[in-house]
């Protein structure tokens, strides 16, 4: 008796599990497929922001570099005036 009602739930939780293995319905292909081309949208998306970012820390670098040699050249020209307005007073 013990035999014959184990091998019935093994024949049943085959059963069920057979069941349980056929593929994704149409519908849940539909989804997947959808969710699919919007991951492929949204990574050109980031793509294409990840290479603006580069673009904009670019000239914010170069935008800062030409700054600190404006500056520099202020100085320099600053130091040159000081230096022949004292030639002139001595």
């Amino acid at each position: 008796m013990n035999k014959k009602l184990l091998l019935a739930a093994g024949m049943g939780s085959l059963l069920l599990l057979g069941g349980c293995a056929s593929g994704p319905d149409e519908e849940t292909t539909s989804q997947l497929s959808a969710l699919s081309s919007q991951i492929d949208e949204l990574s050109s998306e980031v793509a294409a922001l990840k290479s603006e970012q580069s673009m904009a820390e670019m000239k914010a670098s170069k935008a800062t570099d030409a700054a600190m040699s404006a500056q520099d050249e202020a100085a320099r020209a600053n130091e040159r005036i000081d230096n022949i307005a004292q030639s002139y007073t001595k």
